[in-house]
């Protein structure tokens, strides 16, 4: 179907003003999230086979995350805010086009600067169609349903993430690197079709702007939202120690013991949707105003979760039960900062959105880099120790911060 006659096709979904969001369409969204945000991270396990196939070294093919982490920064800045002013529906049409794209152009390409131009291209794009579906359903939706409809498609994101990697290790190994993207480019194409008959327009409710000042508008929220500023810091923290259990995680097990191959090691993804799933409830949790009772319980647990981490050397269930208690703490803290912060906004779901994803960005890449220097001064025990104080940080950033947002 052209992209044209898309966009002036009649959805068949009804808009859900005034009647609860249909499980069907909360579904869609929780499956296009996770899609959505995938492309973002196939690249993770192929650098190796990338690197080969585009005689370039290893150290050079670090290139291509930093490209797509570069794309998806500016997604969150100059991308995003824009569903504040135009009609969601089309814009995620028009975004998602885009993006199937540059998938094909990855999976087609020789040339080592086409690709790094489609890779920011994917990180663009897929991460404005992933924070835009999330915008697009907090504002669709009852306010006392936000908490739960925006759980169920956070955890098709963290679901897409985590079984990105293991997806794209094994159409590698089967079928060669380039057929991730040039399946995932027919996949996308499939779901272009399915959110263009299933989606309603929603016309932004701001009056327009010039588009500088629309982004600009971003610094404005930061500066005004007073639980933006402190669920965004959350989210920092919380993202930082995610990222520094992931960064340290392969080379803990490549190293005796362990040495377990890459394959293995990402199957430890599958476990983590085990705590992805469960966080989802906390979304109803604070629909029912209960967010800073859940938000105080899942730093508690992620403090746990690290003292079940540092006794991996004695037995591998304890890094099985530390990742799922990890990822429950964490994605239970990210719905509940949501919910809270699409709750204290109105007509600026897409900006707030991207702020807030923008601590996130700076948590984990923080994370990233403290995570590897310890681990090479100070091994596992030195990790463990950086991710309980992280966490320990944390919960005291809330109990200071708690009557500041006593109301939400």
């Amino acid at each position: 179907m052209p992209i044209d006659q898309c966009l002036s096709a009649r959805p068949l979904a009804p808009e859900p003003a005034n009647t609860p969001m249909p499980r069907r369409l909360v579904g869609l969204f929780a499956c296009a999230s996770g899609l959505s945000v995938a492309n973002v991270y196939y690249a993770q396990p192929l650098l190796d086979q990338v690197a080969a196939d585009f005689a370039i070294s290893q150290a050079a093919v670090g290139g291509v995350i930093t490209a797509t982490q570069v794309g998806s920064v500016l997604a969150l800045l100059l991308i995003v805010p824009l569903g504040d002013q135009m009609d969601r529906r089309s814009l995620m049409l028009m975004q998602i086009a885009a993006l199937i794209g540059a998938l094909f152009c990855v999976g087609m390409t020789h040339s080592p600067t086409v690709m790094l131009v489609s890779m920011l291209a994917i990180g663009l794009m897929g991460t404005a169609m992933t924070q835009g579906l999330i915008a697009y359903a907090a504002t669709a939706c009852l306010p006392q349903e936000r908490g739960r409809v925006v759980g169920t498609v956070q955890g098709g994101v963290v679901i897409g993430l985590l079984l990105s990697r293991l997806a794209a290790g094994l159409i590698a190994d089967m079928a060669g690197w380039r057929w991730v993207y040039l399946g995932a480019a027919l996949v996308m194409v499939a779901l272009a079709v399915t959110l263009c008959r299933s989606l309603v327009s929603q016309r932004p409710s701001t009056p327009p702007m010039p588009y500088p000042k629309l982004v600009f508008s971003m610094f404005t929220l930061l500066k005004n939202d007073r639980v933006l500023q402190i669920r965004g810091m959350l989210a920092l923290f919380i993202f930082a120690v995610l990222s520094i259990f992931w960064s340290a995680l392969v080379f803990l097990l490549t190293s005796p013991p362990y040495s377990f191959s890459h394959t293995t090691i990402g199957t430890f993804g599958l476990v983590g949707v085990v705590g992805a799933l469960a966080a989802a409830r906390a979304g109803v949790l604070a629909d029912k105003g209960l967010g800073q009772w859940t938000t105080g319980l899942s730093l508690a647990l992620l403090i746990l979760a690290w003292l079940m981490l540092a006794l991996t050397p004695w037995s591998i269930l304890w890094l099985v039960l530390g990742v799922v208690v990890l990822d429950l703490g964490a994605q239970a803290i990210h719905v509940t900062n949501q919910s809270m912060i699409f709750s204290t906004s109105t007509g600026s779901h897409s900006r707030v959105v991207g702020c807030y994803m923008l601590f996130y960005a700076v948590g984990s890449g923080l994370g990233a880099l403290a995570s590897t220097t310890l681990y090479t001064l100070y091994g596992w025990t030195g990790v463990c120790a950086l991710g309980a104080s992280v966490s320990l940080a944390a919960l005291v950033f809330w109990r200071l911060t708690l009557k500041a947002t006593q109301s939400t």
